[in-house]
């Protein structure tokens, strides 16, 4: 029995341990700044502590702080805390630095952080604050582009792929592109992604997430050193302020930021020059090659079908396939192509194929000359020929009825014809009508033609002053304009009707959003208070602005308590009507 109770105890002990798990840690907002620049330094902890007891940082100066911020939250009954001592540092001079240990006592016990490096260069041409939001969204957001080979040979695949980087400090809500890379000395084709996936991964050694965006398979044309052209993006970064809601939760802050792939330059090799075939055309990769008849036994004036066909990996699209040589008793027409190919990472992979119509005209037995092909390998960095077989037709008698004269060069037999048949398909008896030359006038098609020119001359005019009347409604125009740019900043809202949380985020935003539109102010000046003095200054209607702040009030509110798929619908008709009551009023 007492080990039963000391088993209990013992494991009880344990879980009380977990759950009283102290976390002390700290954080800077870059490792890596210009002397004249600002360095933020965070000391968070999950348990309120006493003493807490800052380093000396040595070599810096301290400029700002300690400012302190606590989150106390409950959310389905579990409390999440957070205390923050945030110091604002200048530097000394040039060097690296260690920022000690903080210290704080919890419970009698006392916790520490650990120490971080911090490099500090000559001073940078543009200053950034650590404590500025736009500074944060270019530390945690960064577009990379993966190359798959910097020194690469003439014709071979390389590949890119475009990685948009996301630090956990912040999010990301949308983007664009407003730039695209132009490949001008490459051979270029997208690789379809059907879906963007978030995974995880590292950047300079730290924990981001990260989507691939774009993968571009590429063929240099050139050797030399070539540039690859930047993809630049438009993207909407939200960053955590110091504000936080009555909730305790932390207050965003979008900011639109351009973040671009920095230009990357390749070394394209050229083609080794020694050993190489004279039927080679530009063929680099891995590939096969064979020449296959339909048939080798036929009659004359009888057709076949010669395929000239080249499969692997490799420049397939980029290369000329032998041409095929026949004897002069053969009658050749020109090759149909047909290419069954796909494009991924590995490159272009697949076939190309020539295929040859051949009418023989004489009997006989007739070589088809056999054929070369080269190309590059890239595993033994040699050139490589692959020979196919002759081909050796053999030519019966011409089907019955028809008629061939050996020695007749390419020309194809002849049907015989019987003599006093060579008439036979023209037609003697024919079916003729007569033309009314009058009967035209009067018709129903003279007349449309006639008076159509008035008919469309009074459908101008009319359309013209419905036009003026649409024109001269200003208040009509105002209302359509308002209700149009409702529909604009709630689209991303609507989308998300029936999931509570996304909506309420995505209708809070397109409020923020609509405000810093009209008035011009950022989202760290909008406090209710602020926001009604503003709507007030623009003489929107009192009524107005009561709805306004009340949808503000129920976007905080219903992020964290029950809602109904109706009550969402009607703060979205509500955010609608209050979006183009303003716009006519301000």
């Amino acid at each position: 029995m007492n080990i039963r109770i000391f088993i209990l105890l013992f494991f009880m002990a344990i879980a009380g341990s977990m759950q009283a798990q102290v976390k002390f840690e700290a954080n800077v907002s870059k490792k890596k700044l210009g002397v004249n620049e600002r360095l933020r330094v965070d000391f968070e902890m999950n348990q309120d502590g006493d003493d807490f007891k800052a380093p000396a940082f040595s070599g810096f100066t301290v400029v700002g702080g300690p400012n302190q911020s606590v989150s106390n939250t409950w959310i389905n009954g579990k409390r999440s805390y957070s205390k923050t001592y945030s110091y604002f540092l200048a530097p000394s001079g040039r060097g690296k630095f260690t920022i000690g240990q903080a210290e704080i006592t919890v419970e009698g016990n006392t916790y520490k952080t650990s120490p971080l490096q911090v490099e500090v260069t000559a001073a940078v041409e543009t200053p950034k604050d650590g404590n500025n939001s736009d500074f944060v969204a270019s530390e945690n957001l960064h577009l990379v582009a993966e190359i798959s080979n910097a020194n690469p040979y003439l014709n071979e695949a390389i590949t890119v792929v475009y990685k948009l980087y996301v630090s956990p400090r912040v999010s990301v809500s949308n983007w664009r592109e407003l730039d695209n890379p132009v490949y001008s000395d490459f051979w270029s084709q997208n690789i379809d992604i059907r879906q963007l996936k978030i995974e995880t991964g590292q950047y300079e050694g730290e924990p981001y997430r990260y989507v691939v965006l774009r993968k571009t398979i590429l063929y240099p044309q050139k050797t030399g050193e070539l540039d690859i052209e930047p993809l630049t993006l438009s993207v909407a970064v939200d960053v955590p302020s110091d504000r936080r809601d009555i909730f305790g939760g932390r207050l965003y802050e979008t900011i639109d930021k351009t973040v671009a792939a920095g230009k990357r330059s390749i070394n394209v090799k050229a083609l080794p020059t020694q050993n190489k075939p004279a039927g080679f055309t530009g063929a680099v990769g891995d590939f096969s090659f064979k020449v296959v008849p339909s048939k080798t036994d036929l009659a004359a004036t009888e057709s076949l079908n010669v395929q000239v066909q080249v499969s692997g990996n490799g420049n397939l699209k980029l290369f000329d396939l032998p041409g095929l040589e026949v004897p002069s008793s053969l009658e050749q027409y020109e090759p149909e192509r047909s290419e069954n190919v796909k494009t991924d990472l590995r490159g272009t992979q697949g076939s190309i194929t020539d295929n040859y119509t051949i009418v023989p005209t004489q009997k006989g037995k007739f070589p088809i000359p056999a054929l070369s092909f080269s190309y590059f390998d890239l595993k033994s960095k040699s050139y490589k020929t692959i020979n196919s077989d002759e081909i050796l037709l053999d030519v019966k008698s011409a089907p019955a009825g028809s008629n061939y004269t050996p020695g007749s060069g390419n020309s194809v037999a002849k049907q015989t014809v019987e003599a006093g048949e060579q008439f036979r398909y023209i037609k003697l008896n024919t079916n003729l009508k007569s033309i009314n030359s009058g009967a035209f006038l009067g018709s129903t098609l003279f007349w449309a033609l006639l008076l159509s020119p008035g008919i469309f001359i009074l459908l101008a005019i009319f359309l013209g002053k419905k036009k003026e009347a649409i024109a001269g409604d200003v208040a009509g125009n105002k209302r359509k304009k308002a209700n149009k740019l409702a529909r604009k900043y709630l689209s991303e809202a609507k989308k998300n009707l029936g999931d509570q949380k996304t909506f309420y985020i995505a209708l809070e935003r397109a409020l923020h959003n609509y405000l810093k539109a009209k008035l011009h102010i950022q989202t760290s000046d909008m406090s209710k208070d602020r926001v009604m003095e503003l709507l007030q200054e623009r003489n929107a209607d009192p009524e107005t602005r009561t709805e306004f702040i009340s949808l503000l009030t129920s976007c905080e509110f219903a992020r964290y308590t029950p809602s109904s798929n109706v009550a969402m619908e009607q703060d979205y008709e509500k955010a609608a009507k209050v979006i183009s009551a303003l716009d006519k009023q301000i």
